[in-house]
């Protein structure tokens, strides 16, 4: 079994707290690094339509002979198939290529608020979790306008919101809505995406205390502040390296220095004007 601790989302289902992305990983490439991750202890796996690797992501889950009551798997919609039966077909190609009778969370993957399909997407939603094919669904890069309109227009709260979220982009606020309305906090990209911030020198600071790697100590830091998240890898060293962020807790000095560096640097696009 996962030693990995688990956040109750709204509507009771259990999610793990930090789990296996796998995003810019070929398809031919993603069997081998799920299958690792697996071995690992990692039991929640996060994919995507845009990623092209949902199929050998269900190649790892269906070989790991793991009971599919412990595995969590995420897949999202990408924009160009928002709208209300887009979306339901969309959902219906996923599950066929991860070979899955239902996934754990499905989510919008950007708000496209030029375009305004994503109140008619999430309709769609709502029926795929009614129907139990999805135990959960939320949404991805939603900002806060674009989430109070989803609340105000439906009965339904986003499980999840996931978003870019590093020491670089704590996203305070977002994540304090997040709270207000019971959704929670899923960061992509939370070692900032190779670019820099796992050289930073006062991560090295924090992690030399501990006796820890930088991208731990950034883990960490996520875990503390009550995000879930979902780390990337294909080397097995740093996949297994990832997960083993149980055995130690950042202090309050050191959460103050790794806040210091909150100068809201975005790695990714603006969800107000991407798509």
């Amino acid at each position: 079994m996962s030693k990995v601790p688990t956040i109750t989302l709204n509507n009771g289902v259990e999610m793990p707290r930090l789990g296996f992305g796998v995003w810019q990983v070929p398809d031919d490439e993603a069997t081998a690094a799920v299958a690792t991750a697996l071995e690992a202890g990692y039991r929640s796996i996060d994919t995507a339509a845009l990623y092209a690797n949902e199929e050998g992501t269900g190649r790892a889950l269906a070989a790991s002979g793991l009971p599919r009551g412990e595995l969590f798997v995420t897949t999202k919609l990408w924009n160009s198939d928002q709208g209300y039966d887009p979306a339901l077909r969309a959902f219906d190609r996923s599950l066929d290529k991860l070979g899955l009778d239902y996934v754990d969370l499905y989510l919008i993957h950007w708000p496209q608020p030029r375009r305004d399909a994503y109140t008619e997407t999430w309709r769609a939603l709502e029926r795929i979790a009614a129907d139990g094919r999805a135990r959960a669904v939320g949404v991805s890069n939603f900002q806060p306008g674009h989430l109070r309109r989803l609340v105000d227009g439906s009965e339904l709260v986003p499980a999840v919101n996931q978003i870019e979220v590093h020491p670089q982009l704590a996203q305070a606020e977002l994540r304090a809505l997040h709270a207000e309305l019971g959704i929670a906090t899923e960061a992509w990209s939370p070692l900032g995406q190779g670019k820099g911030l796992l050289d930073n020198p006062v991560i090295a600071k924090v992690a030399a205390r501990h006796g820890r790697t930088p991208a731990q100590v950034v883990l960490r830091w996520h875990l503390q502040l009550g995000n879930v998240v979902i780390p990337k890898s294909v080397t097995p060293s740093r996949i297994r390296e990832n997960i083993d962020v149980f055995g130690f807790e950042l202090t309050t000095d050191d959460l103050a220095d790794l806040a210091a560096l909150d100068d809201g640097t975005r790695l990714g696009p603006d969800p107000d004007h991407f798509g």
